[in-house]
């Protein structure tokens, strides 16, 4: 029983400060960003893949050794929507982390100006993150509710 409160404490935990990085993102990336906003991106950036590579672990862990068993789970419709608004995310990441290594690399520059184009696709990105991650927890609450 302690081991299911530590493990979905830790997975809520991660959830919301997944969303604060994304948020963070977003406003980080601007057309006037500077040098110390492209190395302070790149940080954050980084933080994004340990949080979801930690909120997926730590996923699969509730799902294997968490109280409700993993039938609860694999059975349930509205988890296989969960995972893929998940997949989706992370896969609308991929872009915008290409592009903020490539920031990065210049980002020491005194004379650093992302190009107005790349940080509209950026922000984009960013955008479609934010709607489709909150997808997420209305798709828990149905989790929750319905399915299995």
């Amino acid at each position: 029983m302690f081991t299911d409160l530590v493990l979905a404490s830790a997975h809520h935990v991660l959830v919301f400060g997944l969303a604060a990085i994304i948020a963070m993102e977003a406003v980080i990336v601007r057309p006037d960003m500077s040098g110390g906003s492209g190395r302070l991106l790149s940080r954050i950036d980084a933080y994004y893949g340990a949080a979801a590579t930690l909120v997926l672990l730590i996923g699969i862990a509730r799902v294997l050794f968490g109280l409700k068993g993993w039938e609860a789970y694999v059975y349930n419709w509205a988890f296989w929507l969960k995972m893929l608004a998940f997949a989706v995310v992370g896969l609308l990441s991929i872009r915008p982390t290409m592009q903020i290594r490539k920031w990065r690399k210049n980002a020491d520059e005194d004379t650093f100006t992302p190009l107005a184009e790349d940080v509209a696709k950026v922000r984009g990105y960013i955008l479609a993150q934010i709607g489709v991650f909150t997808l997420i927890p209305v798709l828990a609450a149905t989790m929750a509710r319905y399915g299995y």
